[in-house]
């Protein structure tokens, strides 16, 4: 007999799941379950198949086989429609929002009527935000509202059109410590009123704080479902990776060099005249990590990509040792010293190329070092093999096209070449973006290495607990300007957060 107490159903019962994509099995007999009242967290490493599960959730995929149960319901999820009228809503890490229209609008964009919305909506919008506890203004712009507003807006619209079961896919990836404890709050009062909840999320620490239960996949396979108040960061590692890690990051202590890097009153616009980096100062030392935080869009793109003569100097200078880099070449900056490791959302449109292989791509960056006609394929082919090995990096083996890695194993790919460049300053943006735990702290050991040797270090970033670890300073952004300098040991995250949103400003040269 069915179960109607709806915090004890099951919203979703996944049983016997397989799916492949050629000859690859991305899902392998995966069991999953979340109960009405519930928040489920997703862990596995990159690869291990949890987008591909939550795919066929929302009915971008279909299963090859397995069954899955909806509210007690066998179904077959066709499409993301259909899987919207048995209320499936996903949150996805880029947001599906029309910025020129306000957040009523996107709300209602999809439900019947559409754009043809009474007034009274958007009191029917005030009174489902004070059911959740959102802070939202109905009549407000997309486009005049911060990244925790829009991802509001997101759970808002799922919520409106019915959704009861929502997926969100690392959805603190580019919030403050406020904003994510703002949203778990949040996330806590919809699980109170029955929704079932499932987050992607390589955050172990969040996973503690929010989760009821945690299934962790491993090579496509579910190894493991557990309450989270009886397991731990250490366990939950290990059945993620397979074997025993060490959840900590040795601050190299180093001595510090000379000034490398010199920035001072340095100012950009973008290509609307409206300036996005304003009077920014800082300089950066030899054998020290300079990290720098914010939330997104406040000018750390723009910042890289500046220092690296791929963006115009409106004002202020950019000095490498006593060398003003302002009209140089990215060449001629690279020759300098100065390597960059940018890793945007397209990870091989910044310096790899995607039909290459491997040696290939490291060619691309030494083949101006060769002497005479012939090129050296030999010494770049013994470059690909140690960088593949040195960051474990999962390929058949060298000539395999870096189009056929993953992500991350692209990420490395990129970050290992810039490394064997032997540079006295690496800016490396989004090191760590999407990859698994195990892949992160090889980045990391990476680092600290190039740090004993005396490089210069610019990392920016989006984990403020890895920041506070892995950096020796933060520099943190608020709206393109300096709100702070602060060293790592003596802060907290929480003091980083009100720096990211300028409620408070500490030591800034920004005059």
């Amino acid at each position: 007999m069915q179960n109607t107490n709806p915090q004890q159903q099951f919203a979703i019962e996944l049983k016997g799941i397989c799916k492949s994509f050629g000859t690859v099995k991305a899902n392998d007999n995966i069991d999953l379950n979340v109960k009405f009242g519930e928040i489920l967290a997703l862990l596995g490493e990159n690869g291990s198949g949890k987008t591909t599960l939550m795919n066929m959730l929302s009915g971008i995929y279909q299963p090859d086989g397995g069954e899955i149960y909806v509210d007690g319901n066998k179904v077959n999820i066709q499409n993301p429609e259909e899987a919207r009228r048995l209320g499936i809503g996903m949150v996805h890490q880029h947001f599906k929002l029309v910025d020129v229209m306000t957040a009523t609008d996107n709300i209602t964009l999809s439900s019947k009527g559409g754009l043809f919305v009474k007034k009274g909506r958007y009191k029917e919008i005030e009174e489902l935000s004070k059911k959740y506890a959102f802070t939202i203004d109905p009549q407000k712009l997309i486009s005049q509202m911060s990244v925790s507003e829009k991802q509001t807006v997101e759970i808002l619209k799922l919520i409106y059109n019915g959704a009861k079961i929502l997926i969100l896919d690392e959805p603190t990836a580019v919030l403050t410590p406020q904003e994510t404890e703002k949203l778990f709050d949040i996330l806590r009062n919809m699980k109170k009123e029955g929704c079932a909840i499932i987050i992607i999320t390589h955050k172990l620490n969040e996973v503690m704080s929010i989760s009821d239960r945690v299934t962790i996949l491993h090579k496509g396979r579910s190894v493991a479902t557990v309450d989270t108040e009886k397991t731990n960061p250490n366990e939950l590692t290990e059945l993620m990776v397979g074997h025993p890690m060490q959840l900590s990051i040795k601050r190299e202590e180093c001595t510090e060099g000379e000034d490398l890097l010199h920035v001072h009153h340095l100012t950009l616009e973008n290509s609307d005249g409206a300036e996005v980096i304003k009077k920014l100062s800082f300089d950066l030392r030899g054998g020290e990590i300079l990290g720098v935080a914010g939330v997104a869009g406040s000018g750390q793109k723009e910042l890289c990509e500046a220092i690296a003569g791929l963006y115009p100097i409106k004002k202020g200078a950019v000095l490498y040792k006593d060398i003003n880099i302002e009209g140089k070449t990215p060449r001629e900056i690279i020759d300098l010293g100065i390597s960059m490791s940018f890793i945007p959302e397209d990870r091989l449109g910044m310096g790899l190329a995607a039909s290459l292989n491997i040696v290939d791509n490291m060619l691309l960056k030494t083949y101006r070092d060769n002497k005479g006609l012939f090129v050296d394929r030999e010494s770049a082919e013994v470059l690909a093999n140690k960088v593949v090995e040195e960051l474990e990096i999962k390929t058949p083996d060298v000539h395999t096209p870096v189009r056929q890695l993953s992500g991350g194993n692209v990420q490395k790919v990129l970050l290992g070449r810039e490394i064997e460049a032997n540079p006295s300053v690496i800016i490396t943006a989004y090191a760590v973006r999407g990859l698994d735990i195990n892949s992160s702290y090889t980045i990391y050991d990476a680092l600290n290495e190039q740090k004993k040797r005396g490089v210069g270090i610019l990392f920016i970033g989006e984990d403020l607990d890895v920041m506070l670890e892995l950096c020796d300073r933060i520099m943190v952004l608020c709206h393109g300007q300096c709100s702070g300098i602060v060293n790592a040991k003596e802060t907290t995250k929480d003091y980083l957060g009100l720096l990211m949103t300028a409620t408070v400003t500490e030591g800034a040269d920004n005059e």
